[in-house]
């Protein structure tokens, strides 16, 4: 059930008075909040709003079902198989371009209604198919409105209500969500003001005493750093993931959120939006924002309206910095002086839309129609030039700029585009960006996250530098990544990471150590390590109606060897989301841990119903079936997973090694395979060496055996099996050889050599 909680009375035990107590000294700005949008962020329906919204007159389908919203009577009507539902508007959200509407279903759920109203043109439209991103690849697909994701309560509310507390019941998936005020209010910013106003009201005198400006007894924004404004701002400005609920004015971002950048498909390759990103992402690409000295407050009010609008003052949000520019403004935009595209927003905040939500890139790079010819992404000149191409606003801006200004965005565009894309012959181009960005923060970012799907070895070094680098985004993305290989190396950085100064690259670190246990950490690091590792568990636990968390919690949860505690954990996100596979894949990994095989598979085929061309739902049900001593059966799942995804590695190796009696020759394809695919995991490559010399293809073997050693010298069984292929052929010379080389490796631990040596020493 959802209720208001009274303005005057503390929320969650804390001191809030309401925005109305700051009227009584504060009206210019009262009045200013609250016919803003900050302020109507959320709002009650009212017979006020019903009368400036038109009847609807045009037939919203989605599948089976029409939808028709009858202001005039305040409720959307459903029409389906089942007949006719009526659901009453019980909150709107937005108004700038777009009314969403909220009702609330059983169990305390308010849920964003089916069809909304674009308040620049004029119309109703279907919610949820306007939010489509319509790749090439991969084409989203509509969601009927009642599913989680368009559920208020788990995504939108901490944006659009002040003080909220959830009050969600796990058992019944249910809420008993409240919030002091609808929309953003004075105290979201300030911080709770009850001890202000009562201090204030005591004195009674105007101008109040010094020592009480001094000590105001509530957050005064120009207190703040710049740096600490623009985060104040973030948190509801920003493609984000909540580390914490307990974010405050004042806070450190990355101590409470991470940040999606540029690898996410929500963006073009070049940075350009995509999807929905709320800004902070672009807006960390600003050299503006980069220099220390701007802030969101320099350009908005702390209400959120743009101070600029008026023409003659428009380029006065480029000064002091800018002023030359600013000064000579038609020489520098190549337009008239009083055009549109004499403003400095035109080509450095240009305005798109997606979703009918118009957005300005606050990236503030110059325009690159070289971006656009390359990835398809929009750029200023062609959002006003419609009827001009692309090729027609690279040749202008060259001919402007003698600089080729475009060329490094474009370098680390096509970068990202290839890592994207999975071209890892563009390894070596990637890694000295990496290792020449310096301070850089998106992109290094970006691309450490989208190496995570590159099997080379080479990557390692490079990220490893990175782990010191100036920004806890990049390293908590390359603690991250580093977990994906728990060597020395790797495995000292993240001990040195889970006591970084930043919550982000903590918890980041704490989940790559979850699988260590801690008698095998040094002494002097478990503490920061168990500290890390309670952090990240909390961050999960603060959102406990969120699927991912559940999933994440999960994942931890078997990783630290606690497979009922991660069952549990896996089925409740199973039932948060119907529709998702993934949960019960994860789920299936947990019974089996526990020795639980048969529902471990049951578990795997419900799976499958919901995604039956799911390459990893094969694979699992294939290995598990074969630990089960069902050949035939996991064969055929292999078989299915190979065909599904054709350079599935992982599962070219098992087919190939549960080949090995039945089909010798099919085995080694399958091995090779799985040995070429993935060249980063040296048991294919052994297998492979063993099945051949097993069929009596030495020289095979032998050559496989090798191009190993070369690629991972700290494989000891290559070198034992190498040396002993050469035995077998009478090859001693060839063989010693192998044992002095295994016997000087220092990559090799100390016992190892002292056998190889010894083996080499009975050879002489």
């Amino acid at each position: 059930m959802l209720v208001e909680a009274a303005a005057s009375e503390p929320a969650a035990g804390r001191s809030f008075a309401g925005s109305a107590s700051c009227r009584e000294c504060h009206p210019k700005f009262y009045e200013l909040w609250a016919t803003s949008f900050h302020g109507l962020a959320l709002q009650p329906w009212s017979a006020a709003l019903a009368a400036t919204l038109p009847a609807q007159t045009n037939e919203i389908r989605a599948g089976e079902f029409s939808f028709h919203a009858d202001p005039a009577r305040g409720l959307v009507e459903e029409r389906g198989p089942r007949g006719v539902s009526r659901y009453p508007i019980q909150q709107a959200t937005g108004g700038k371009n777009v009314y969403y509407f909220l009702t609330e279903l059983e169990r305390g759920w308010l849920q964003v209604l089916p069809v909304a109203y674009d308040a620049r043109r004029g119309e109703w439209f279907d919610t949820t198919a306007s939010a489509l991103r319509h790749f090439a690849d991969h084409p989203d697909a509509a969601l009927y409105w009642k599913e989680r994701p368009l559920t208020f309560n788990t995504s939108c509310h901490s944006c659009h209500v002040s003080q909220l507390a959830k009050n969600y019941d796990p058992a019944s998936d249910s809420y008993r969500t409240t919030w002091a005020e609808p929309g953003i209010n004075c105290e979201t910013c300030h911080g709770p003001s009850a001890e202000h106003t009562r201090l204030f009201r005591a004195l009674g005198t105007n101008p109040p005493p010094a020592d009480a400006l001094r000590e105001p007894r509530l957050i005064v924004t120009r207190a703040l750093s710049t740096a600490q404004r623009n985060d104040m701002c973030s948190p509801c400005h920003a493609k984000m993931t909540p580390l914490t609920d307990a974010f405050n004015p004042g806070d450190r971002y990355f101590d409470h959120f991470d940040l999606a950048t540029l690898e996410n498909r929500d963006f073009y390759p070049d940075g350009r939006d995509l999807g929905e990103n709320y800004t902070l992402t672009q807006w960390r690409l600003s050299r503006c924002a980069q220099s220390g000295q701007l802030d969101c407050v320099h350009c908005h009010t702390s209400s959120g309206r743009y101070r600029f609008h008026a023409p003659e003052t428009a380029n006065q949000a480029c000064l002091p910095c800018h002023s030359d520019r600013v000064e000579h403004a038609a020489a520098h935009t190549h337009h008239p002086a009083g055009s549109p595209g004499n403003r400095c927003i035109a080509c450095h905040l240009p305005t798109t839309e997606f979703a009918r939500m118009r957005r300005s890139d606050h990236s503030m790079r110059p325009p690159a129609p070289a971006a656009t010819l390359a990835f398809a992404s929009p750029n200023a000149c062609n959002l006003c030039h419609t009827n001009e191409t692309a090729h027609w606003a690279d040749q202008r801006v060259r001919e402007w700029r003698r600089r080729d200004y475009q060329k490094p965005l474009l370098e680390r565009a096509s970068l990202l585009a290839a890592a994207r894309r999975g071209e890892w012959r563009r390894l070596p181009e990637i890694l000295s960006w990496l290792r020449e960005a310096g301070a850089e923060e998106i992109w290094t970012t970006s691309l450490v996250r989208a190496l995570e799907a590159c099997p080379q070895e080479e990557k390692w070094p490079v990220l490893r530098q990175l782990a010191g680098h100036l920004s806890p985004l990049v390293r908590g993305a390359v603690a991250e990544h580093l977990g994906r290989r728990l060597d020395r190396e790797n495995l000292e950085l993240l001990l040195k990471l889970a006591a970084d100064d930043y919550r982000l690259p903590r918890v980041r670190a704490a989940n790559a150590l979850a699988p260590v246990r801690e008698e095998e950490l040094p002494p002097s690091q478990r503490a920061a390590v168990r500290a890390a590792l309670a952090e990240l568990e909390n961050s999960w636990r603060a959102r406990p109606d969120d699927i991912a968390s559940r999933f994440n919690l999960g994942n931890f949860h078997l990783a630290r060897g606690q497979a009922r505690a991660a069952l549990a954990e896996f089925q409740m996100a199973g039932r948060l989301d119907p529709t998702s596979f993934q949960p019960w894949v994860h789920s299936s990994l947990a019974h089996n841990a526990l020795g639980e095989n048969e529902p471990a598979e049951a578990d795997l085929r419900r799976a499958l119903r919901l995604a039956p061309t799911n390459a990893a739902i094969h694979l699992n049900l294939g290995l598990l079936l074969a630990e089960m001593r069902r050949p035939g059966e996991a064969e055929a799942a292999f078989r299915a997973a190979l065909k599904a995804d054709p350079a599935l590695a992982q599962a070219a190796f098992n087919l190939g090694v549960l080949l090995a009696e039945k089909n010798p020759e099919e085995c080694l394809r399958w091995c090779g395979q799985a040995a070429r695919g993935e060249p980063g995991e040296p048991r294919y490559a052994y297998t492979l060496a063993f099945f051949q010399q097993r069929q009596g293809k030495l020289h095979e073997a032998v050559g496989t055996l090798q191009e190993l050693i070369g690629r991972e010298p700290a494989h000891p069984d290559a070198y034992l099996l190498l040396g002993r292929l050469y035995e077998g052929q009478g090859k001693p010379d060839q063989a010693l050889a192998v044992y002095r080389r295994a016997a000087r490796n220092l990559k090799l631990p100390e016992g190892l050599r002292a056998q190889f040596a010894a083996r080499a020493g009975s050879k002489d």
